[in-house]
């Protein structure tokens, strides 16, 4: 019997414990190890952060859903990998053997990498539900006494669709609290251009949102060095293509929201050497399978991916929700294939699909692959996007609590758009 360990219960790992189950059977063990209790869909969090839905809206625990596939579940987190000796120490001291391990367990948040930045400084930030919820005390206030907003990405952040996001949602929600004409807006960004978000760009992004900036009266500043953060001000370097300041700005703020870059956690980045890159991201191979230790896996934001292209600042590639289920995939076939003795053959797409909530209305992308040169590179605006991505949301929450590992007429569907998770 083969025993199969997840590290991670969100996005990657949960789905990969449901269809690992699916492929494995009775006749061997799959155990995830989270670092709280609870499952929610991240995608979710701008919105709990100017209260359209509440946490428990968009959560659910996870030992139910896990005990009723027979999957064990521990919740204390991972301390230690010892992949020498294909074991875990877990955040409560206890230890865990493993045959496999899928490392799922997405970034550490860098706020400590800016002076100034993050919830114990003095920015919000939506990156967990516990911070989107502390964002929305923060916002309430706010609203009763509105002044300028600073929000965006700092240099070396690989994920900028939320901060796209939530600029447009708190657009939206100022103006049905009638009191957007008291905060002027600024969008901050290391992308060489609006609508780059780490991708080089999909389709028309670059002149969807810079429209929608101009229309909504958000102000904006590309190439930007964040330097630190006070209280009520952002201290802010511009810089040409040679990353060579030519001007500063000071920008005051009442309510900023600012995405960090990204490292590894420590229990992936203490692998060291060839295991990992110089942020601590675990580095695989096209069958997800690390370069060092060929039976740990890795699916996810923890995983190491190069830049789209070089950028005067530091911008990374962003791992979107659909290229993340077509890493997972790849993970857990290719383990089974291991398993059961077989060569390992899947591979995964990388393609990635978008939904946005842009307040009044949508913008959906598709980018088959999600690295250029690409097949397909389409990205449209509408309310209907704005109703699929709230169907969406119900329908993944539906899917992770039942654990429903990979619905046939999803597959049917994407298949008919020419969308497939492995190559």
């Amino acid at each position: 019997m083969a025993h199969v360990v997840i590290i991670g219960a969100s996005t990657a790992g949960l789905p990969a414990a449901y269809e690992l189950k699916a492929a494995l059977g009775g006749q061997h063990r799959v155990s995830v190890v989270s670092n709280t209790p609870i499952f929610h869909f991240v995608p979710s969090n701008p919105w709990v952060a100017v209260g359209w839905r509440t946490k428990q809206q968009i959560s659910f625990d996870l030992l139910p859903s896990l005990a009723a596939k027979a999957i064990e579940f521990y919740d204390s987190g991972v301390k230690t990998i010892h992949a020498q000796d294909n074991q875990l120490t877990l955040g409560d001291e206890s230890t865990l053997e493993y045959d496999y391990l899928i490392v799922a367990t997405g970034p550490k948040l860098a706020f400590d990498e800016i002076e100034g930045l993050g919830p114990k400084g003095f920015t919000e930030s939506i990156c967990t539900v516990g911070h989107a919820e502390d964002a929305y005390v923060s916002w309430q206030d706010f609203i009763k006494d509105p002044g300028p907003i600073v929000v965006g990405a700092v240099q070396g952040a690989s994920c900028f669709g939320p901060a796209y996001e939530f600029a447009m949602i708190m657009n939206r929600a100022l103006r049905k609290a009638k009191v957007r004409h008291q905060v002027p807006m600024t969008f901050v960004t290391p992308e060489p251009y609006i609508g780059h978000m780490g991708l080089a760009g999909v389709g028309d992004s670059k002149t969807l949102f810079e429209s929608e900036f101009r229309k909504n009266d958000i102000k904006w500043i590309t190439q930007a060095r964040v330097k630190s953060v006070e209280s009520g001000k952002m201290l802010v370097e511009q810089v040409d293509d040679q990353a060579e300041t030519i001007k500063t700005h000071q920008l005051p703020f009442k309510y900023s929201m600012m995405i960090p870059a990204f490292t590894g956690v420590d229990c992936v980045a203490n692998l060291g050497g060839d295991a990992v890159n110089p942020r601590g991201f675990l580095k695989v191979d096209e069958y997800q399978r690390n370069l060092v230790y060929p039976n740990i896996f890795g699916t996810g934001v923890c995983i190491a991916i190069p830049p789209v292209e070089a950028t005067a600042l530091p911008v990374g590639a962003p791992k979107t929700g659909y290229m993340i289920e077509s890493m997972t995939k790849t993970a857990v076939e290719n383990i089974a294939a291991s398993i059961e003795g077989r060569e390992l053959k899947a591979q995964a797409s990388l393609n990635a699909i978008c939904l946005a909530d842009l307040g009044h209305t949508g913008a959906a992308f598709v980018a088959a692959p999600q690295l250029p040169p690409r097949n397909v590179a389409w990205m449209k605006k509408g309310r209907w996007v704005q109703w699929g991505k709230t169907a969406f949301e119900k329908y993944f929450l539906f899917k992770m609590k039942k654990g429903i590992p990979e619905p046939a007429l999803e597959n049917w569907v994407l298949k008919l758009l020419g969308i497939n998770k492995l190559k």
